[in-house]
C-alpha cells in the first residue's frame, strides 16, 4: 500500500487562541514495501506525521493518500475504518494499552472490532503470537502476569493480528535494555521482509535508522529538511550535528579516525566491519590510518 503526504500542514486547536502549527509543507512518498525512518528532535513534527498515516489526524492543509483513499483538508472524510485496519500503529509503551482478561482476548479485540469472525481472529492471534516469538500456551494467561518484554510482544501481536499492509513504529524500543532493543528491532525487520510490509519507524536512534531503513527523513521545526538513503543522510554528519542530531557511533568513530590520521576515507561507512576493511585497504595502499 503506497502512502503519500502532499504539502501537508497540521495545526493543533486550529482557529482558537491556542492554535499551534505542528507541521507545514510536508511532502513524503512511501512506496509499498519501503522501510522508512523518520528522525528529528522532540517537537520536530514526527509524531504528528505518524498520526496522519492512518488518519488519526487529518490535514488542515494538503492531501494524504493512503492506498486508494484520498484524505484532503477542508473535506469530510468518512468511513476510515478500512484505512485504520490496513495501517497498524505500535505506539511507545504499547503494553500500556493492554486491558483484557486474557492474552487471547486482548489480541482478538482489534480484528473483531474490524468485523473479523471470532474463529478467524483466534487463528490470527495464534499466528501473531508465534511471529513475535511467544508460545501459544500464554493465550489463556492474564497479560498482566507476563514480564514487561512479553507484554510488549503481546501488544505488538494485537497489531499484527489485524493483518496490516503498513506498520508504523513510534519509538518501539523505548524503555528496553540493549538486548531487548536489538531483539525487538530484529523482529520487526524480519516481519518487514517476511510479510512484505511497508514499515515506518519514528526513532531517536541513529543506529536503528542506519541499520534498517531504506529511506530516512529528517524533520526539523515541522518541516522536512532532508530525505535520502542512510549513506546519503550520514555522509554529511556535520549537517546533522548542526541540527542537534546525533550520528551513528561508527560514523563518529570514523570522523575521529580521519581527524587523527589526516586521511579521509572515500565514503561514510555504516558498519564497523565495512569501516575496518576500508581502513585496512587504505593502510595497504600506504596511506597513514
Amino acid at each position: 500500500m503506497d502512502i503519500s503526504l502532499q504539502q501537508v500542514e497540521y495545526r493543533y486547536q486550529a482557529n482558537t487562541p491556542f492554535e499551534h502549527l505542528a507541521i507545514q509543507d510536508v511532502s513524503i512518498d512511501i512506496p509499498t514495501g519501503t522501510y522508512m525512518a523518520i528522525i528529528g528532535h522532540t517537537g520536530s513534527g514526527k509524531s504528528t506525521i505518524l498520526q496522519h498515516l492512518n488518519a488519526l489526524l487529518q490535514p488542515t492543509e494538503g492531501t494524504v493518500l493512503i492506498g486508494n483513499r484520498e484524505i484532503k483538508a477542508h473535506q469530510k472524510n468518512k468511513n476510515l475504518k478500512d484505512v485504520r485496519q490496513k495501517v497498524g500503529i505500535v505506539f511507545q509503551f504499547p503494553e500500556h494499552q493492554l486491558f483484557e482478561e486474557t492474552v487471547e482476548k486482548d489480541i482478538i479485540f482489534g480484528p473483531m472490532n474490524f468485523g473479523v469472525s471470532e474463529q478467524e481472529a483466534k487463528r490470527r492471534a495464534r499466528a501473531a503470537l508465534l511471529q513475535v516469538g511467544l508460545a501459544e500456551d500464554i493465550l489463556e494467561k492474564s497479560p498482566f502476569d507476563l514480564s514487561g518484554g512479553q507484554m510488549r510482544r503481546v501488544a505488538i501481536a494485537g497489531v499484527l493480528a489485524m493483518d496490516p499492509d503498513v506498520i508504523v513504529l513510534d519509538e518501539p524500543t523505548a524503555g528496553l535494555d540493549p538486548r531487548g532493543r536489538k531483539e525487538i528491532m530484529e523482529m520487526f525487520y524480519q516481519l518487514h521482509q517476511e510479510r512484505k510490509l511497508s514499515t515506518i519507524l519514528v526513532t531517536h536512534s541513529m543506529e536503528d535508522a542506519a541499520r534498517y531503513a531504506d529511506q530516512i527523513v529528517i524533520m526539523h521545526q515541522g518541516r522536512v529538511v532532508k530525505q535520502g538513503t542512510a549513506e546519503e543522510i550520514f555522509s554529511a554528519p556535520t549537517e546533522l550535528i548542526k541540527l542537534g542530531l546525533d550520528v551513528p557511533e561508527v560514523v563518529r568513530f570514523q570522523l575521529k579516525l580521519e581527524e587523527k590520521t589526516g586521511v579521509k576515507l572515500e565514503k561514510v561507512y555504516l558498519s564497523i566491519e565495512e569501516l575496518s576493511t576500508a581502513a585496512a585497504q587504505s593502510l595497504l595502499r600506504g596511506e597513514r590510518v
